[in-house]
């Protein structure tokens, strides 16, 4: 297994807690295992992506299971379209490894595979990977993604943004990308307490030189919140910027807040081959 370095994408060399280039760039692996691929310049903040209240609000939402259901779906998807002999997949976006610590299942019939992890935030892949030493997390941007050329037998993208080009670089011919996205009423319920006229998410099929759509589905159920959860479900979101505080303590005060989850699962799978104009198109 092998990083590519950030600022000059050569091939980086694990070496008692190191990894190096031949350039003599050089990334300390942190103690709970992890390495920060994420130079200085790259970051928009000092401390991008999620901060520790925001991963904490997640992880107590995940872990009452009101997404298990789709994590479920997910692998089993994986199950069926991940390409034999598959050696690496990545969670892009990964958080602090609900997602990814499943996909570990897969070993079962992947014996070789290794379960990478990556995320802007430093907070919740420290988290990751203390938690789940199966996988290997790294702090990274997916725009930037440190893997080479052609690298990747399988990509999973849970929301996450990611350029085109970084995922078809990256994986290999023949190679798979699952993604979920919001379908038209994920979360209608919480958008509703804030918006007065709530917008239907769009579910029009990402266009990716190169790939082509294998597999749809939707994937639609009601949950039931207490305040705990439901506050925590509005923290994870984008929505909470612009939650009232009367909201906040309208979600608190509920026993049994109904709220749809709505996914859209989607699986892409890169062509044998790329012609030079789709490359062309990716640059």
């Amino acid at each position: 297994m092998s990083y590519q370095c950030p600022l000059c994408h050569q091939p980086l060399h694990h070496q008692q807690h190191q990894w190096r280039c031949q350039n003599n760039h050089q990334f300390d692996q942190a103690k709970e295992g992890y390495v920060n691929l994420m130079p200085v310049h790259h970051k928009s903040s000092k401390n991008p992506g999620d901060n520790k209240e925001m991963m904490q609000a997640r992880r107590q939402f995940l872990e009452a299971n009101h997404y298990r259901l789709m994590r479920e779906n997910i692998v089993k998807l994986l199950t069926v379209h991940l390409p034999e002999n598959s050696k690496k997949m990545l969670d892009i976006g990964c958080g602090e490894g609900y997602y990814t610590s499943s996909f570990t299942a897969l070993s079962a019939s992947h014996p070789s595979l290794e379960v990478h992890g990556l995320d802007i935030s430093k907070v919740a892949v420290r988290y990751a990977a203390k938690r789940y030493p199966d996988c290997h997390f790294c702090v990274a941007s997916s725009h930037r993604l440190p893997f080479a050329d052609q690298s990747l037998d399988a990509m999973v993208r849970i929301y996450a943004p990611c350029k085109a080009e970084e995922i078809v670089r990256t994986l290999k011919p023949g190679a798979i990308l699952l993604t979920v996205t919001p379908a038209p009423r994920h979360l209608y319920q919480l958008k509703a307490l804030i918006y007065d006229d709530v917008r239907l998410h769009d579910t029009q099929p990402e266009v990716l030189p190169g790939m082509s759509l294998v597999q749809e589905e939707q994937l639609h159920y009601t949950m039931s919140l207490n305040g705990s959860e439901a506050t925590s479900l509005m923290q994870m979101t984008p929505f909470a910027w612009k939650t009232s505080d009367a909201v906040w303590q309208h979600l608190a005060q509920q026993h049994a807040f109904s709220c749809e989850a709505d996914f859209t699962l989607r699986v892409y799978q890169k062509s044998a081959t790329v012609d030079d104009s789709e490359q062309d198109n990716c640059n």
